[in-house]
């Protein structure tokens, strides 16, 4: 059983709503209340997750799938650096694998020299301690995925209030079947690539209308297409995601995308009315503690 005293700090999180690029946050975040019963076994696994602010001091690893799992020993990537800023601060969702950060710093570092940007806005990553959010995405749960703004960083530094009230820049255009050309740019697509042809890259999520605008203007290298992945939202960002980190036995790796660049009628499938305007689903039920691998307990336990 988890100790009602272990859950009673609360994380700097907005209650309710949900958690992209597009939407602000706050300077001045309320915190989440304690749970009267943490030890209930129908609890939402997010409930649990969402409280926790600091790392788990274990060895560094990712445990479970991308949707169902946690991280022991994240890193957080620092707020600045000379290529990259961290927005959104009051989610508190610059965590991850060390891996995944290590890469993050890497790659901005390289970004002036891809497209000229002065660097990354960097947007949510994973929890301190992964596992299921309480706003937002099914994913980001291992700390091997990283969203990335499709705004290019500007030459300052953002204020505080900046990072949390500043929106990103949707792409596509508002009958989602292509690029919106006032905002896309070469840029936008020298990023995707460089990003996609990255080792221990696994894939990278864009919206369905960028992947469509990818597809043409590729060239004649488009291997790494292959990676490049059509997915609803991601207008105003793309998803970065690695592959498990080598050794990590408990990790587990989603199969590797079909062969071939995407392009054809897998990518025209996005485009029929019934994607385009499907009917609202079933919301399926939240994960529990129970339904997450057996160390996730653990990792969610230590100090």
């Amino acid at each position: 059983m988890i100790p009602i005293r272990s859950l009673a700090i609360p994380l700097v999180l907005l209650i309710g709503g949900s958690a992209a690029a597009q939407d602000k946050g706050t300077i001045d975040p309320k915190p989440l209340p304690p749970l009267a019963n943490p030890g209930d076994p129908k609890l939402a696994a997010k409930e649990l997750f969402g409280r926790r602010t600091a790392p788990a001091d274990l060895r560094s690893r990712s445990i479970g799938s991308y949707a169902r799992g946690c991280v022991a020993g994240a890193a957080a990537i620092p707020i600045d650096g000379d290529n990259w800023q961290v927005m959104r601060l009051s989610r508190n969702r610059n965590w991850g694998h060390p891996q995944l950060i290590g890469f993050l710093q890497r790659f901005a570092t390289r970004l002036p020299g891809i497209n000229g940007w002065p660097g990354l806005l960097v947007g949510d990553i994973s929890q301190p301690r992964g596992g299921p959010m309480i706003t937002g995405h099914a994913s980001h749960q291992i700390g091997l995925d990283a969203d990335i703004w499709l705004t290019p960083m500007p030459n300052r530094r953002l204020s505080r209030a900046e990072r949390e009230e500043m929106s990103a820049t949707n792409m596509v255009r508002d009958d989602g079947l292509d690029i919106d050309p006032a905002r896309w740019t070469p840029q936008h697509s020298a990023l995707i690539r460089a990003a996609s042809s990255e080792r221990g890259v696994a894939r990278v999520f864009v919206n369905p209308a960028i992947k469509r605008a990818l597809c043409r203007e590729a060239g004649a290298d488009r291997s790494w297409l292959t990676k490049v992945r059509p997915i609803w939202g991601h207008n105003y960002h793309f998803h970065i995601r690695l592959a498990c980190p080598a050794g990590e036995a408990g990790c587990s790796d989603q199969d590797p995308p079909p062969s071939g660049d995407g392009c054809g009628a897998e990518l025209d499938a996005w485009f029929t009315p019934q994607m385009l305007h499907p009917k609202p689903g079933k919301p399926r039920p939240p994960l529990t503690l129970a339904q997450l691998p057996n160390e996730c307990r653990s990792v969610l336990e230590a100090p």
